[in-house]
């Protein structure tokens, strides 16, 4: 596969998503403390820690974030079952994984989810939202990821990661009936609450929770040990 990966532990599966701008490191608390009861994976998306970083910027989209997260997946097999994808002899949802993404990682789990609802069996998005319906907003917001690309330390054509051209996810969230955890700090942007609690009402097994002082990077910080057993405990009662 084209993008780097770690994957530590045993058991039940975790795919960790990172957001713009950081790198699977992101998730170093996370995966420490669930890697004893948990396989944990994390991976960087293009562009960001030590996956390549292309030149072509027609190769950053969300289309090819969600194939590079189809290897990903399809690698665990080597350790979970013959088809990490799909059914297997120990039961339908034995070997598919949990998605935890956040922010752009968390867009880009609802976008697989909403794509390839068949090949994980639940979701955790941390301070992330389902994107625009409305082409205007899209287009403030493409046109506001390419202005600070910068500000997030990576090349400029890595922001094609974070482009909405569509509303599919927008489209679909009530067909999405995956067991889902939308979480969302006190201290961050209040946009991001609202997009939890959204996401709570339209999805159809989805419910929101809201982590008192949790900032944007809720899960590096001090909330970093909560985070992870809010993930873990969510994980286990599946």
């Amino acid at each position: 596969m084209r993008v780097h990966v770690e994957r530590r532990g045993q058991g039940p599966a975790l795919v960790f998503v990172h957001g713009m701008g950081v790198s699977s490191a992101s998730w170093k608390a996370q995966m420490d403390a669930l890697e004893a009861h948990f396989t944990v994976v994390a991976w960087d998306l293009l562009g960001h820690g030590r996956s390549p970083v292309p030149s072509d910027e027609g190769l950053y989209s969300r289309d090819g974030a969600l194939e590079d997260l189809d290897d990903v997946i399809a690698s665990l097999g080597d350790s979970l079952g013959e088809n990490a994808l799909g059914e297997n002899a120990l039961g339908e949802n034995a070997e598919k994984p949990v998605l935890v993404g956040h922010s752009l990682g968390g867009y880009l789990s609802l976008a697989y989810a909403a794509t390839r609802p068949d090949r994980i069996r639940g979701l955790v998005v941390l301070a992330t939202g389902p994107g625009f319906r409305d082409p205007e907003k899209r287009e403030g917001w493409n046109a506001r990821s390419r202005r600070n690309a910068h500000r997030f330390g990576v090349e400029p054509q890595v922001a094609g990661l974070n482009l909405q051209h569509d509303s599919l996810v927008m489209d679909r969230l009530a067909q999405i009936d995956l067991p889902t955890l939308a979480l969302s700090g006190t201290a961050d942007d209040a946009s991001y609450s609202r997009s939890a609690q959204y996401l709570a009402r339209k999805m159809p097994n989805a419910r929101s929770l809201e982590i008192e002082g949790g900032e944007h990077l809720m899960h590096e910080g001090s909330h970093a040990s909560e985070i992870a057993k809010v993930i873990g405990d969510f994980v286990l009662a599946l």
